[in-house]
């Protein structure tokens, strides 16, 4: 039995290029669909966030448009509100009793998991030391918060894939951000390799495993999972 640690994204308000606030939060399909992976597989899940306040839904990862159906809608919220009611402080983590840690997505993590010194500790010693790392869509904004004692990208030449400009574009969301995510990963060093817009695409480089969208979110638990099974977590 493996234990994972979820650090997810505590802001519910995403700052667009003219100063104003848009709601977000974590994307219910990228934090739900690889809970009930993890746990249907026995693992265990600790939700992390800054600060330990509750994560926030995205209001629009819950409609029905988005999930493909009302029903599916519903279960999400359920999930949502059950499986990440209770998390700890980022601060107040030992990665040593964890086995490996996920990132869900959503414009959230753009705006506090970017630039959270305590995420990004987390993060950068999860890779140093081997544990597998899943992150999906907007969740690599998180990568950028981790340094190396040299102040570089601890990421830097690893081949990821995340929300693309594309996407943003698709998504009309392009000309209201501050800044791009794939931009600023490639910025920063991190090989950014894109799909097809919101089909799903996983990029797989040592013991990380990143996913494009939230079509990506079973590919890249079926992918953390086997990385933790080769890892013969027990």
């Amino acid at each position: 039995m493996a234990n994972i640690l979820f650090v997810m994204t505590g802001a519910d308000r995403w700052t667009l290029a003219d100063g104003t606030q848009h709601p977000t939060g974590f994307w219910a399909e990228e934090a739900v669909v690889p809970f009930e992976a993890f746990t249907a597989a026995g693992h265990q899940i600790t939700v992390a966030t800054p600060g330990g306040v509750v994560p926030p839904v995205d209001e629009a990862s819950l409609s029905p448009e988005a999930t493909g159906g009302a029903e599916t809608a519903a279960h999400l919220r359920e999930a949502a509100a059950a499986d990440f009611a209770d998390p700890v402080a980022l601060a107040d983590i030992d990665l040593d009793g964890f086995d490996a840690v996920y990132v869900p997505g959503g414009h959230g993590p753009m705006e506090d998991l970017a630039s959270d010194a305590d995420s990004g500790r987390l993060l950068a010693r999860a890779l140093r030391e081997g544990r597998p790392l899943g992150v999906v869509c907007h969740g690599p904004a998180a990568l950028l918060a981790a340094t190396t004692d040299e102040g570089g990208n601890a990421f830097a030449g690893y081949r990821i894939t995340a929300f693309s400009n594309a996407e943003e574009e698709l998504a009309g969301n392009a000309a209201k951000a501050r800044w791009l995510l794939q931009d600023r990963l490639t910025e920063a060093g991190l090989k950014v390799e894109t799909g097809e817009p919101f089909a799903p695409h996983v990029v797989t480089d040592r013991t990380v495993v990143t996913g494009q969208n939230p079509a990506s979110s079973a590919l890249l638990a079926a992918e953390l999972l086997k990385l933790l099974a080769a890892g013969s977590v027990s």
